[in-house]
């Protein structure tokens, strides 16, 4: 898995299209067993990560009529889906096994934790196999997250 391969050329951000048309697909999956709360701060984690690491995710910055200026949003959009704690398991590893997907997840202990030193302790004595999570982003060719991804539902 690549941290900062995937992303959209300048010359392929078309913010004229449908987000359908766009060659890359993010979604964001929430662990569908836990508080709104809860799913709300991973979700919007994971997005930070990815958002810092995929060029070409923002569209530009808007102004309203009297040009106050408003940050650039996902311009191929972002759909927030619905897993239970296997299922997400399973998509975290099928994104991370395709080269040219980006993958960002929130493990269960980065909410357990409040030090962020103590965060990076806790991932480095976890086995891959035990790590739950709250969260996955995934962005890569359109057809392969619609695969890993299959039909779950949007987060109501």
């Amino acid at each position: 898995m690549t941290l900062s391969t995937v992303g959209f050329a300048p010359e392929e951000i078309d913010t004229a299209a449908s987000t359908r048309t766009a060659r890359l697909k993010w979604v964001v999956v929430v662990n569908a067993d836990i508080p709104a709360g809860r799913a709300v701060n991973a979700a919007v984690c994971v997005a930070s990560a990815t958002a810092s690491r995929v060029g070409g995710l923002l569209g530009p910055d808007a102004a309203d009529a009297v040009g106050s200026p408003h940050p650039g949003l996902p311009w191929a959009g972002c759909s927030v889906l619905v897993a239970d704690a296997e299922t997400l398991r399973g998509i975290r590893a099928k994104g991370a096994g395709h080269e040219g997907t980006f993958v960002a997840d929130m493990p269960v202990a980065a909410q357990e934790t409040r030090v962020y030193d103590e965060y990076l302790e806790r991932m480095s004595e976890s086995e891959a196999a035990d790590i739950d999570y709250l969260a996955v982003s995934l962005v890569g060719p359109r057809n392969r997250i619609d695969k890993i991804t299959g039909r779950l539902p949007l987060m109501p």
